[in-house]
């Protein structure tokens, strides 16, 4: 089914969660979890899937035009851009068109450094992440007493969105991933995608002395904290929390049960379609 220009109602506006794709998921399940009574959008931009081969100019024009068109239909009161490489680039452009709070990822270099107990720790990301600049800042920031080990792994990203799908990874491949932290004795490894999440259980199974650290639980905080005080004590808040909406939509050309069967599995309300 392909959505039409409605809004959603409801007495709380819900929030707009945006990723190129279905790692943003993993923002949303943490979202879920701090605010359940929080209506939410979740977008999966596989029309332009995925970002991190994009140059900054064509992410920033393209965000931006789906959060406007997404936010012409379904007002929201908060927007995530839930994805490491959109963060890095149109979080100032967003700020600066709308009033609503908005939200990025950040990889969490400073939680990982802050905990390890080798100073050894890995950031496992796409390509673009592993380069970017803003990548070594955090890391000169936050990790300089630290040995970082950077590993880009860009078939994570498909592997995640398989996953949704309901593929597991082939577990040797995974392995042979991750074969630089074990070799290093990382004992923190930074999850610097939001797709990689998504594979934590068998990133866990196959080097459970390694804590695998995302931005998941630090965004979802953040957005509770931003919206503290919206939901009632009363007899009425719990109802708001039993029958809050969670709906996904994805772009692109063809239509994607099998998506769409992954997403109803996690929770949302409905799956659909959408033209942008």
């Amino acid at each position: 089914m392909t959505a039409n220009a409605h809004e959603t109602t409801g007495a709380i506006a819900p929030a707009l969660i945006i990723d190129s794709g279905s790692g943003g998921l993993s923002i949303w399940s943490h979202i879920r979890r701090h605010t359940p009574w929080l209506p939410t959008l979740y977008l999966a931009d596989f029309g332009f899937y995925p970002y991190g081969d994009k140059s900054e100019q064509e992410i920033e024009t393209r965000v931006r035009h789906i959060v406007e068109q997404i936010s012409e239909r379904y007002p929201a009161q908060l927007i995530v851009v839930a994805c490491n490489t959109a963060s890095t680039v149109v979080l100032d452009h967003l700020r600066a068109r709308f009033e609503q709070p908005v939200v990025g990822v950040v990889p969490a270099i400073k939680t990982a450094a802050t905990h390890t107990k080798k100073q050894v720790i890995g950031l496992l990301a796409t390509q673009g992440t592993v380069r970017r600049a803003y990548t070594d800042e955090l890391i000169r920031d936050f990790a300089s007493h630290c040995q970082v080990i950077k590993v880009g792994a860009p078939d994570l990203v498909q592997w995640g969105e398989d996953w949704v799908r309901g593929h597991s990874p082939d577990m040797t491949r995974l392995r042979a991933v991750i074969q630089p932290f074990l070799d290093a004795e990382a004992d923190q490894v930074v999850l610097g995608c939001t797709h990689f999440p998504l594979l934590k259980p068998f990133l866990c199974q196959l080097a459970p002395d390694i804590n695998w650290v995302d931005s998941g639980e630090a965004i979802a905080r953040r957005v509770a904290y931003l919206l503290q005080g919206q939901q009632s004590d009363d007899g009425a808040g719990m109802r708001s929390i039993e029958s809050t909406s969670h709906r996904a939509f994805y772009s692109g050309a063809k239509q994607d049960r099998d998506w769409e069967r992954g997403a109803t599995a996690l929770g949302f309300s409905s799956a659909e379609q959408i033209v942008l």
